[in-house]
Protein backbone atom coordinates (compact mmCIF):
# COMPACT_ATOMS: atom_id res chain seq x y z
CA UNK A 1 0.00 0.00 0.00
CA UNK A 2 2.72 2.16 1.13
CA UNK A 3 4.01 1.85 -2.26
CA UNK A 4 1.06 1.98 -4.32
CA UNK A 5 1.12 5.41 -2.73
CA UNK A 6 4.55 6.44 -3.05
CA UNK A 7 4.31 6.04 -7.28
CA UNK A 8 0.76 8.06 -7.40
CA UNK A 9 2.29 10.43 -5.29
CA UNK A 10 5.89 10.23 -8.08
CA UNK A 11 3.27 9.82 -11.02
CA UNK A 12 1.93 13.08 -9.61
CA UNK A 13 4.82 15.14 -9.20
CA UNK A 14 5.92 14.33 -13.17
CA UNK A 15 2.71 15.73 -14.39
CA UNK A 16 2.49 18.55 -12.65
CA UNK A 17 6.26 19.33 -13.98
CA UNK A 18 5.69 18.21 -17.54
CA UNK A 19 2.31 20.43 -17.11
CA UNK A 20 4.84 23.22 -15.72
CA UNK A 21 6.83 22.54 -18.59
CA UNK A 22 4.41 22.86 -21.22
CA UNK A 23 2.51 26.60 -19.89
CA UNK A 24 6.22 27.83 -20.03
CA UNK A 25 6.12 27.61 -23.67
CA UNK A 26 4.42 29.53 -26.45
CA UNK A 27 0.63 28.07 -27.16
CA UNK A 28 -2.77 29.27 -29.46
CA UNK A 29 -4.95 31.24 -27.35
CA UNK A 30 -2.43 31.91 -25.16
CA UNK A 31 -3.89 35.89 -24.11
CA UNK A 32 -7.48 34.73 -24.34
CA UNK A 33 -7.60 35.81 -20.35
CA UNK A 34 -5.27 38.27 -20.70
CA UNK A 35 -6.15 40.35 -24.11
CA UNK A 36 -8.64 38.21 -25.71
CA UNK A 37 -8.48 40.20 -28.50
CA UNK A 38 -5.14 40.74 -29.40
CA UNK A 39 -4.97 39.22 -33.10
CA UNK A 40 -8.31 41.07 -34.07
CA UNK A 41 -6.51 44.22 -33.41
CA UNK A 42 -3.04 43.32 -34.87
CA UNK A 43 -5.06 41.96 -37.97
CA UNK A 44 -7.10 45.24 -38.56
CA UNK A 45 -3.90 47.31 -38.15
CA UNK A 46 -2.28 45.08 -40.48
CA UNK A 47 -5.20 45.45 -42.68
CA UNK A 48 -4.58 49.40 -42.51
CA UNK A 49 -1.30 49.44 -43.88
CA UNK A 50 -1.38 46.19 -46.39
CA UNK A 51 -4.51 48.26 -47.84
CA UNK A 52 -2.55 51.04 -49.26
CA UNK A 53 0.68 49.17 -49.74
CA UNK A 54 0.29 45.65 -50.44
CA UNK A 55 4.16 45.62 -51.07
CA UNK A 56 4.32 45.78 -47.24
CA UNK A 57 3.59 42.09 -47.12
CA UNK A 58 6.62 40.95 -48.11
CA UNK A 59 9.53 42.76 -45.40
CA UNK A 60 7.01 41.93 -42.57
CA UNK A 61 7.07 38.44 -43.50
CA UNK A 62 11.00 38.51 -44.34
CA UNK A 63 11.01 40.78 -40.64
CA UNK A 64 9.74 37.59 -39.27
CA UNK A 65 11.97 35.25 -40.84
CA UNK A 66 15.07 37.56 -39.74
CA UNK A 67 14.03 37.86 -36.14
CA UNK A 68 13.46 34.27 -35.63
CA UNK A 69 17.31 33.37 -37.59
CA UNK A 70 19.48 35.59 -34.89
CA UNK A 71 18.39 35.09 -31.25
CA UNK A 72 15.62 33.16 -31.81
CA UNK A 73 12.19 34.98 -32.65
CA UNK A 74 12.32 37.60 -29.61
CA UNK A 75 11.80 40.92 -31.34
CA UNK A 76 15.81 41.71 -31.17
CA UNK A 77 15.50 42.78 -35.02
CA UNK A 78 12.94 45.55 -34.16
CA UNK A 79 15.34 47.23 -31.60
CA UNK A 80 17.22 50.37 -32.37
CA UNK A 81 20.63 50.96 -31.67
CA UNK A 82 22.20 52.15 -28.58
CA UNK A 83 24.93 53.96 -27.80
CA UNK A 84 28.24 52.57 -28.72
CA UNK A 85 26.02 49.19 -29.50
CA UNK A 86 25.05 48.78 -33.06
CA UNK A 87 21.69 46.67 -33.36
CA UNK A 88 20.11 44.15 -35.83
CA UNK A 89 18.49 46.34 -38.04
CA UNK A 90 22.02 47.61 -38.84
CA UNK A 91 23.29 44.88 -40.56
CA UNK A 92 22.89 45.00 -44.37
CA UNK A 93 20.64 42.50 -44.67
CA UNK A 94 17.94 44.10 -42.44
CA UNK A 95 18.48 47.64 -43.71
CA UNK A 96 15.60 47.16 -46.96
CA UNK A 97 13.33 46.15 -44.16
CA UNK A 98 10.28 47.82 -43.81
CA UNK A 99 7.17 47.68 -42.29
CA UNK A 100 8.25 49.02 -38.68
CA UNK A 101 5.19 51.18 -38.33
CA UNK A 102 2.97 48.50 -38.94
CA UNK A 103 4.57 46.70 -35.65
CA UNK A 104 4.69 49.80 -33.94
CA UNK A 105 1.11 51.06 -34.41
CA UNK A 106 -0.56 47.36 -33.24
CA UNK A 107 1.54 47.69 -30.07
CA UNK A 108 0.09 50.95 -29.56
CA UNK A 109 -3.19 49.65 -30.13
CA UNK A 110 -2.13 46.71 -27.50
CA UNK A 111 -0.81 49.46 -25.01
CA UNK A 112 -4.47 50.71 -24.95
CA UNK A 113 -6.42 47.41 -24.72
CA UNK A 114 -4.38 45.60 -22.43
CA UNK A 115 -0.89 47.63 -21.09
CA UNK A 116 2.12 45.53 -20.75
CA UNK A 117 0.51 41.96 -21.62
CA UNK A 118 1.77 41.43 -25.27
CA UNK A 119 5.05 41.57 -26.65
CA UNK A 120 6.46 42.93 -29.50
CA UNK A 121 7.69 39.06 -31.02
CA UNK A 122 4.50 38.34 -30.80
CA UNK A 123 2.92 41.30 -32.52
CA UNK A 124 5.27 40.56 -35.40
CA UNK A 125 4.39 36.88 -35.59
CA UNK A 126 0.83 37.88 -35.86
CA UNK A 127 1.44 40.57 -38.24
CA UNK A 128 3.34 38.53 -40.67
CA UNK A 129 0.58 35.97 -40.32
CA UNK A 130 -1.68 38.43 -41.15
CA UNK A 131 0.52 39.97 -44.48
CA UNK A 132 0.50 36.77 -45.98
CA UNK A 133 -3.17 36.12 -45.72
CA UNK A 134 -4.36 39.62 -46.94
CA UNK A 135 -2.36 39.19 -50.08
CA UNK A 136 -4.30 36.00 -51.11
CA UNK A 137 -1.94 33.21 -49.13
CA UNK A 138 -2.42 30.86 -46.20
CA UNK A 139 -3.47 31.14 -42.59
CA UNK A 140 -2.09 29.18 -39.94
CA UNK A 141 -2.62 29.18 -35.74
CA UNK A 142 -0.02 31.14 -34.67
CA UNK A 143 1.30 30.03 -31.18
CA UNK A 144 1.42 33.28 -28.23
CA UNK A 145 3.33 33.46 -25.31
CA UNK A 146 7.13 34.41 -26.98
CA UNK A 147 8.50 37.53 -24.88
CA UNK A 148 10.84 40.00 -26.03
CA UNK A 149 14.63 39.95 -25.82
CA UNK A 150 16.67 43.18 -24.54
CA UNK A 151 20.06 42.10 -26.87
CA UNK A 152 20.63 42.79 -30.69
CA UNK A 153 23.94 43.05 -31.79
CA UNK A 154 24.67 43.82 -35.85
CA UNK A 155 27.41 41.19 -35.94
CA UNK A 156 24.52 38.49 -34.83
CA UNK A 157 22.98 38.83 -37.64
CA UNK A 158 25.59 39.22 -40.33
CA UNK A 159 26.63 35.85 -38.77
CA UNK A 160 23.38 33.72 -38.41
CA UNK A 161 21.08 35.39 -41.60
CA UNK A 162 20.80 33.00 -44.81
CA UNK A 163 22.40 35.15 -47.73
CA UNK A 164 20.85 35.01 -51.46
CA UNK A 165 24.59 33.77 -52.48
CA UNK A 166 24.66 30.64 -50.17
CA UNK A 167 24.68 26.97 -51.96
CA UNK A 168 22.54 23.99 -50.79
CA UNK A 169 24.61 22.80 -48.04
CA UNK A 170 25.40 25.65 -46.32
CA UNK A 171 21.66 26.53 -46.26
CA UNK A 172 20.90 23.08 -44.72
CA UNK A 173 23.67 23.75 -42.43
CA UNK A 174 22.19 27.19 -41.57
CA UNK A 175 18.49 25.86 -41.50
CA UNK A 176 19.46 22.55 -39.57
CA UNK A 177 21.04 24.27 -36.77
CA UNK A 178 17.86 25.89 -35.59
CA UNK A 179 15.90 22.91 -35.98
CA UNK A 180 14.33 23.33 -39.68
CA UNK A 181 14.78 20.22 -42.01
CA UNK A 182 15.16 20.27 -45.87
CA UNK A 183 11.45 20.21 -46.18
CA UNK A 184 11.31 23.55 -44.29
CA UNK A 185 13.92 25.13 -46.29
CA UNK A 186 12.05 24.38 -49.75
CA UNK A 187 8.75 25.81 -48.26
CA UNK A 188 10.28 29.00 -46.49
CA UNK A 189 12.23 29.78 -49.33
CA UNK A 190 8.65 29.71 -51.50
CA UNK A 191 8.57 33.04 -49.34
CA UNK A 192 10.47 34.65 -52.04
CA UNK A 193 6.67 34.71 -53.85
CA UNK A 194 6.59 38.04 -53.06
CA UNK A 195 8.77 40.90 -52.87
CA UNK A 196 11.49 42.93 -54.62
CA UNK A 197 15.19 42.60 -54.49
CA UNK A 198 18.47 45.24 -55.26
CA UNK A 199 20.81 44.04 -57.86
CA UNK A 200 23.42 43.60 -56.03
CA UNK A 201 22.40 40.56 -54.33
CA UNK A 202 22.31 38.48 -57.55
CA UNK A 203 24.26 40.60 -59.96
CA UNK A 204 27.21 38.52 -59.55
CA UNK A 205 25.01 35.88 -61.17
CA UNK A 206 24.69 37.92 -64.17
CA UNK A 207 28.08 39.43 -64.69
CA UNK A 208 30.82 37.96 -62.46
CA UNK A 209 30.08 34.38 -61.31
CA UNK A 210 33.02 32.98 -61.19
CA UNK A 211 35.77 35.83 -60.92
CA UNK A 212 35.87 35.66 -64.96
CA UNK A 213 33.77 38.11 -66.05
CA UNK A 214 31.05 34.82 -66.75
CA UNK A 215 27.69 34.52 -65.88
CA UNK A 216 25.69 31.95 -64.14
CA UNK A 217 25.21 28.49 -66.33
CA UNK A 218 22.49 27.76 -63.68
CA UNK A 219 20.82 30.72 -64.59
CA UNK A 220 18.27 30.70 -67.59
CA UNK A 221 20.46 32.54 -70.47
CA UNK A 222 16.79 34.35 -71.64
CA UNK A 223 16.32 35.52 -68.81
CA UNK A 224 19.66 36.90 -67.84
CA UNK A 225 19.56 39.24 -70.77
CA UNK A 226 16.04 40.66 -69.69
CA UNK A 227 17.77 40.81 -66.02
CA UNK A 228 20.92 42.43 -67.22
CA UNK A 229 18.18 45.43 -69.04
CA UNK A 230 17.49 46.34 -65.90
CA UNK A 231 20.62 45.59 -63.94
CA UNK A 232 24.03 47.29 -65.16
CA UNK A 233 27.27 46.30 -63.59
CA UNK A 234 27.87 48.31 -60.07
CA UNK A 235 24.16 48.83 -59.58
CA UNK A 236 22.85 48.97 -55.89
CA UNK A 237 19.85 51.43 -56.00
CA UNK A 238 17.65 49.62 -58.42
CA UNK A 239 15.08 47.04 -57.87
CA UNK A 240 13.32 44.25 -59.74
CA UNK A 241 10.57 41.56 -58.93
CA UNK A 242 11.85 38.24 -57.37
CA UNK A 243 8.61 36.64 -58.95
CA UNK A 244 7.81 38.83 -62.07
CA UNK A 245 4.22 39.33 -62.80
CA UNK A 246 2.77 38.42 -59.41
CA UNK A 247 5.00 39.54 -56.62
CA UNK A 248 2.09 40.79 -54.78
CA UNK A 249 0.30 37.92 -55.03
CA UNK A 250 1.46 35.02 -52.50
CA UNK A 251 0.97 31.91 -54.99
CA UNK A 252 3.21 28.91 -56.43
CA UNK A 253 4.61 30.51 -58.87
CA UNK A 254 8.48 31.10 -57.66
CA UNK A 255 8.19 27.27 -57.93
CA UNK A 256 7.71 27.24 -61.39
CA UNK A 257 9.95 30.27 -61.98
CA UNK A 258 12.95 27.94 -60.02
CA UNK A 259 11.69 24.66 -62.11
CA UNK A 260 13.00 27.20 -65.55
CA UNK A 261 16.40 28.04 -63.84
CA UNK A 262 14.61 31.74 -63.30
CA UNK A 263 15.04 31.79 -59.64
CA UNK A 264 16.31 34.64 -58.83
CA UNK A 265 19.56 34.07 -55.84
CA UNK A 266 21.56 31.28 -56.21
CA UNK A 267 20.09 30.41 -53.16
CA UNK A 268 16.97 29.48 -55.20
CA UNK A 269 18.99 27.85 -57.96
CA UNK A 270 20.01 25.67 -55.17
CA UNK A 271 17.18 24.37 -54.52
CA UNK A 272 17.49 22.22 -57.89
CA UNK A 273 20.73 20.66 -56.97
CA UNK A 274 19.90 18.45 -54.29
CA UNK A 275 16.73 15.47 -54.95
CA UNK A 276 14.70 16.05 -52.39
CA UNK A 277 14.06 20.08 -52.46
CA UNK A 278 14.04 19.84 -56.61
CA UNK A 279 11.13 16.94 -55.88
CA UNK A 280 9.27 19.62 -53.65
CA UNK A 281 10.02 22.40 -56.16
CA UNK A 282 8.58 20.23 -59.16
CA UNK A 283 5.30 18.97 -56.98
CA UNK A 284 4.08 22.52 -56.74
CA UNK A 285 3.95 23.38 -60.17
CA UNK A 286 0.09 22.64 -60.70
CA UNK A 287 -1.64 24.86 -58.51
CA UNK A 288 -4.48 22.74 -58.31
CA UNK A 289 -2.30 19.67 -56.47
CA UNK A 290 0.13 21.76 -54.70
CA UNK A 291 0.26 21.69 -51.01
CA UNK A 292 2.81 24.80 -50.46
CA UNK A 293 -0.25 26.82 -48.90
CA UNK A 294 -0.33 24.27 -45.99
CA UNK A 295 3.16 23.54 -45.87
CA UNK A 296 3.94 27.17 -45.46
CA UNK A 297 1.69 27.30 -42.57
CA UNK A 298 3.26 24.15 -40.73
CA UNK A 299 6.66 25.66 -41.48
CA UNK A 300 6.33 28.84 -40.30
CA UNK A 301 4.84 27.50 -37.07
CA UNK A 302 7.65 25.75 -36.57
CA UNK A 303 10.32 28.52 -37.22
CA UNK A 304 7.88 30.46 -35.09
CA UNK A 305 9.34 28.53 -31.75
CA UNK A 306 12.69 29.29 -32.53
CA UNK A 307 14.26 29.82 -29.41
CA UNK A 308 11.54 31.91 -28.07
CA UNK A 309 11.93 33.24 -24.75
CA UNK A 310 9.01 32.69 -22.31
CA UNK A 311 8.09 32.14 -18.71
CA UNK A 312 10.02 34.95 -16.73
CA UNK A 313 13.13 35.28 -19.39
CA UNK A 314 13.08 38.94 -21.15
CA UNK A 315 10.83 41.26 -21.02
CA UNK A 316 7.40 42.79 -22.49
CA UNK A 317 8.56 45.93 -23.98
CA UNK A 318 6.17 49.27 -24.04
CA UNK A 319 7.51 50.53 -26.91
CA UNK A 320 9.06 47.69 -29.95
CA UNK A 321 12.09 49.60 -31.17
CA UNK A 322 13.32 50.46 -27.27
CA UNK A 323 14.35 48.14 -23.94
CA UNK A 324 11.81 48.75 -20.99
Amino acid sequence: MATFKFLTFLILQIFCILKGANSQGVEVGFYKKTCPNVEAIVKQTTAHYISRAPTLAAPLLRMHFHDCFVRGCDGSVLLNSTKGNQAEKDAIPNQSLRGFQVIDAAKSALEQECPGIVSCSDILALAARDAVELINGPTWAVPLGRRDGRVSILLDALKNLPTPFDNFTTLKTTFGSLGLNVKDLAVLSGGHTIGMSHCFSFSSRLYNFTGKGDTDPNMDQNYIGRLKIKCKPGDVTTIVEMDPGSFKSFDTDYYTMVSKRRGLFASDAALLTDSQTKSYVLSQLNPYTSTFFKDFGESMIKMGKIGVLTGKAGEIRKHCALRN
